[in-house]
């Protein structure tokens, strides 16, 4: 926008300055041409009244000569023959002008300029006592003609372009006053749609800048205030959760011993700490952004969270009779991803096959590390997803037909869409090798998405060996499972 400004003042400034200064060279080199013919038309004149006394040469030698284009050699006179037979034709100085434009001015009486070698030449046509016409012609070289066009066409030129120059300046200084402010708004929408909230705009520039200015800051503070009161809100709705949560534990603690009461408490205890975190985190009054978070930086070894929460429930799947099978967490694999994250977001998965799945069918999860990725599988032998684009709409189960399944908010597939989404990676629902459904999570190491077609060809290579090692998977009852 600056250099567009700037552009235009320079178009128009150069168009107003040859719009002027042309026609004004025009009109000084025409005043300088008619000022030396007007010089020459008086130099001509001071021989007329020698001229209306005596035709004698040494006379008007004398006139010519006491002239100062006569004594430059530039002014002559001729004098036609007369009649009488004591008076001849006389031509005193040099002559340079043709013999037909002398008698053509001497014929009509009237001055008239001839162009000759060097320069013109004015020829006056100059009455004689005896009534003939005599010619005085006053010769103007080229250079008089010309005398001072040159320096004033230079002081044109410095005019014009001292003009532009400054037109130019001015278009910058205007330019810098519009874009700087634009520049300002557009770079704190940047970062405010980044996540971070505490941008905000100097009130600087043009009025309507300034009203874009103080709009941006009014939504700016109506953004943080609202995800304040949704913190808030957040805070205190998983507060309610604790009554019903003590009861659950006292009942859970009256339940004596055995693996199930065990299981019981453990899940219990879980969901406790799953919501004191959650009020925790809620109350922190600190603009969130899309950065790594506090606590995140540093990520988590996914191999080993993968682990520890299909320990937690491989006990379960044993009891519903499923067959389990998990792959490729045997090394360290380091993820941008926070612990809870990553393990709220492989609960809901598993939570789903539980929950949407009959008892005894079988569910896999596979872990396969590329040069800038990790991908995580999680694979059933379940029904399947009837709309998987539907599935991942946030507030939709995607299960039973598209209408939602009992006792599921649609939550759970968002939650771990967000996860991958943090790192540039992506979720995406399709059918498993086992029959059911396959849910992949993509999570980016490089904090950014990759280009698509390097990302396709990886997937196609990685699906591929996905396929070879599925086919290993034996049904049954502990057939290949790993707890």
């Amino acid at each position: 926008m600056r250099w567009a400004l700037v552009k235009v003042c320079l178009a128009v400034t150069a168009m107003v300055v040859i719009a002027f200064a042309v026609p004004l060279g025009l009109v000084i080199k025409e005043m300088a041409r008619d000022r030396a013919f007007s010089d020459a038309e008086r130099q001509a004149a001071t021989i007329g009244p020698t001229l209306s006394i005596t035709t004698d040469r040494k006379e008007l030698t004398r006139a010519v000569l006491s002239t100062e284009p006569g004594d430059e050699g530039r002014l002559a006179v001729h004098v036609p023959a007369a009649a009488e037979p004591d008076r001849q034709a006389l031509e005193i100085g040099t002559r340079r002008a043709a013999r037909k434009d002398l008698e053509t001015v001497r014929k009509s009486g009237r001055a008239a300029i001839a162009e000759v070698t060097g320069g013109s030449v004015l020829l006056q046509p100059t009455a004689l006592g005896s009534g003939d016409i005599a010619v005085v012609e006053v010769f103007v070289p080229e250079g008089e003609v010309s005398n001072g066009v040159g320096t004033a066409w230079l002081v044109l030129a410095g005019v014009g372009i001292a003009l532009i120059v400054g037109s130019v300046a001015v278009a910058d200084r205007l330019g810098v006053r519009m874009v700087e402010p634009a520049q300002r708004l557009a770079g704190a929408a940047h970062d405010l749609g980044e996540g971070r909230l505490g941008t905000r705009v100097p009130e600087e520039g043009p009025t309507e800048l300034r009203s874009a200015a103080v709009a941006f800051n009014s939504m700016a503070d109506q953004v943080v205030q609202l995800l304040a009161n949704e913190r808030e809100l957040a805070a205190d709705l998983s507060h309610r959760l604790r009554t019903p949560l003590t009861v659950l534990r006292l009942n859970a603690a009256s339940l004596g011993e055995g693996p199930a009461a065990e299981q019981t408490r453990a899940a219990v205890e879980q969901l406790e700490h799953e919501v004191d975190t959650i009020i925790r985190t809620a109350r922190e009054q600190r603009p969130q952004t899309q950065g790594p978070q506090p606590g995140a930086a540093g990520g988590c070894d996914a191999s080993q969270v993968i682990r520890e929460r299909m320990e937690f429930w491989s006990a379960l799947a044993e009891d519903e009779g499923r067959t389990v099978r998990l792959a490729g967490v045997d090394r360290t694999v380091r993820i941008p991803v926070a612990r809870p994250e990553l393990a709220a977001a492989l609960d809901a998965l598993l939570g789903n096959v539980f929950r949407h799945t009959p008892e005894g069918t079988a569910f896999s999860v596979d872990v396969h590390h590329s040069g800038d990725a990790v991908i995580v599988l999680v694979s059933d032998a379940g029904p399947g997803i009837a709309d998987p684009r539907a599935a991942l709409a946030r507030g939709s189960s995607g299960r039973g037909g598209g209408t939602g399944a009992v006792g599921s908010t649609g939550l759970g597939l968002d939650i771990v869409r967000r996860v991958a989404e943090s790192t540039g990676g992506d979720l995406r629902i399709g059918r498993s090798v086992l029959g059911g459904t396959e849910v992949r999570i993509w999570i980016g190491l490089d904090g950014g998405r990759p280009a698509q077609g390097r990302r396709g060809h990886r997937v196609g290579r990685q699906r591929r060996g996905v396929l070879r090692r599925r086919t290993e998977f034996r049904a049954g009852p502990g057939a290949g499972s790993q707890h």
